[in-house]
């Protein structure tokens, strides 16, 4: 990985009057805070695409897509899981795309994406505490999986294991992207030689557990088969749970936002690190669920009483390395899988949630704590759902969330794909700075609160169990009619108080990549790119115009230094 060349300090903004600068030597280091509720500017993007992309996807080394993939199985058979499956990728590749191309091309995080495609600078507050929401709920269930694992080969008590999970990512994840991005890299090929290895072993050595596998129909608690074939609120039911992860693009994202500029050099591996490490995440997570359900059913099939723990991924991998090995070498393999894998995507979930965090906090207070308070905060969150154990009401845990969380992405890729490029009554630049924007944008806002609420009530049975299961269904059918309806029947009026920034420095360079050019803050009294700054409305002393960061005007409480809504 290529190393930082250029470490613009943070910028610090005290909280009484329009802010005030701390001084140089009393900045956070910008390391710590990596951009926190910003555009990443390039002096800090020096990683290749490769590098980046690598590392957005040592993040879905999770083993929580074996956990779901075998639940789903267990209780609706393989073919309603397989189709299930098969449908929450279509639908992420479908959404993910327009979203990972929008931080790649601006370097912007989804929580700024969003402020611009129907929401405002406020309104997309309610998609962060989703996103937070996401972060916690994931990071739990991973960190219960770490747990088992502890608990099994080590005899840690689940409690302890549970705090075990919580407290060794805390070191790892102070540190950014640069820490993470050397974590995923160096980590990857171990973890995929050791997740590899067992399925190929099993493939070969019992070649009968494919028709088994196959022919599945499910089990209930007691290990009777279900006998459910495939059917479409099964094949719902299934893809309901799945799609619970489709806010994982705002972490592939988190990572994607440090892609380099694109350039006439370097566009093919540029586009190719974009689509596979953002929506080509699915094809991975689709993989892993399956084979989570085929280990699954091979130990349900081959060990007894196994009902109970075959939907646990320790459990699946202590298996299968028992058949290839002694005893011991086994157990020592599978705790070692499990933590890493547990470590490489909880110290996503841990830096994504304290960005989700950090940006709702400043907004609302005009108060920037820094990001490291809410990776405490997200940690702390996660602890208590896993000492609820949570684990054992996974599924309808994640079949819930899942309402909110297709309601957000599919309400924000139609705003970008509709709105912007068919009927162009989105701005196409995504915008993302105080001034700039509304307070809430009706277009996103009420979209997301309709489409969220109207498919929880029909998650609920309010309109009968019947039509329950298809509540995902809902929610994405809702998100996608509505933002073109409210952006006609608003006349697109609600996405730009201003068109003007008050800068005459262009935004972008002559290949559509946000410019490096650098003006001064005159709060902070420091340097930053063009994208992330603005005209004050206080002139200078002199009566000249000054700029400020949209960090600094973020955390501006007397409101001095924001433009006037332009007529």
């Amino acid at each position: 990985m290529t190393e930082q060349l250029i470490e613009p300090p943070a910028t610090t903004v005290a909280s009484n009057g329009a802010g005030s600068s701390t001084g140089r030597d009393d900045a956070l280091n910008e390391t710590l805070e990596d951009y926190t509720l910003r555009f990443a500017p390039r002096s800090y993007r020096k990683w290749s695409a490769a590098v980046v992309a690598t590392s957005a996807l040592g993040g879905i080394a999770y083993l929580a897509d074996f956990a779901v993939g075998a639940n789903i199985g267990m209780a609706h058979g393989t073919g309603n899981a397989l189709w299930g499956i098969a449908l929450f990728a279509v639908v992420i590749i479908v959404t993910g795309a327009p979203l990972a191309y929008y931080a790649a091309r601006y370097n912007i995080d989804l929580d700024l994406i969003t402020r611009g495609s129907g929401f405002g600078y406020y309104g997309s507050i309610v998609t962060n505490l989703i996103f937070a929401s996401f972060t916690f709920i994931f990071f739990a269930l991973e960190g219960s999986i770490m747990a088992q694992g502890l608990e099994l080969g080590l005899g840690i008590p689940l409690p302890v294991g549970y705090l075990v999970s919580t407290l060794i990512v805390l070191p790892l994840v102070i540190y950014g992207m640069k820490a993470l991005a050397k974590l995923q890299v160096w980590t990857t090929p171990l973890w995929l030689v050791m997740m590899v290895g067992p399925l190929v072993y099993l493939l070969a050595a019992h070649p009968d557990s494919v028709s088994q596998f196959l022919s599945f129909s499910g089990v209930d608690a007691d290990g009777q088969p279900r006998g459910e074939g495939v059917n479409f609120a099964g094949v719902m039911l299934c893809a309901g749970v799945c799609l619970s992860l489709i806010a994982q693009i705002a972490e592939q994202i988190d990572y994607l936002r440090f892609m380099p500029p694109r350039s006439p050099e370097n566009k093919r591996r540029w586009w190719a690190a974009v689509l596979i490490a953002g929506p080509g995440w699915v094809l991975f997570g689709a993989v892993k669920q399956i084979v989570g359900l085929f280990l699954a059913v091979y130990l349900i099939a081959n060990v007894a009483d196994s009902v109970g723990i075959a939907n646990q991924p320790v459990h699946q991998f202590v298996q299968i390395y028992d058949d290839m090995m002694p005893a011991w070498l086994a157990m020592t393999l599978a705790v070692v899988l499990v933590v890493i894998s547990q470590i490489k995507i909880n110290v996503t979930n841990a830096y994504s949630g304290s960005l989700a965090w950090t940006n709702s906090f400043t907004r609302v207070t005009k108060t920037y704590p820094g990001r490291l308070v809410f990776v405490v905060v997200n940690l702390v969150i996660a602890l208590v759902l896993m000492e609820a154990n949570m684990f054992s009401f996974m599924s309808e845990l994640l079949n819930f969330y899942a309402n909110c969380g297709i309601a957000w992405i599919v309400v924000v890729a139609t705003d970008i794909v509709v709105n912007k490029y068919l009927l162009k009554l989105s701005p196409k630049a995504p915008e993302f700075r105080r001034g700039m924007l509304y307070a809430v944008n009706p277009v996103g806002f009420v979209s997301l609160i309709v489409a969220a609420g109207g498919s929880i009530l029909v998650f609920f049975g309010v309109f009968g169990d019947t039509v329950a299961p298809y509540s995902p269904m809902v929610a994405a059918v809702l998100a996608f009619v509505l933002p073109p309806i409210l952006a006609i029947a608003t006349s697109g009026r609600y996405y730009l108080r201003r068109t003007d920034d008050g800068i005459d420095l262009p935004m972008y360079d002559d290949f559509g990549n946000p410019s490096d050019a650098k003006l001064l803050c005159c709060v902070s009294g420091m340097e930053f790119e063009r994208p992330d700054m603005l005209a004050s409305a206080l002139p200078a002393a002199d009566g000249s115009k000054q700029y400020i960061s949209s960090l600094a005007l973020a955390c501006d409480k007397t409101g001095a230094h924001v433009l006037p809504e332009q007529q």
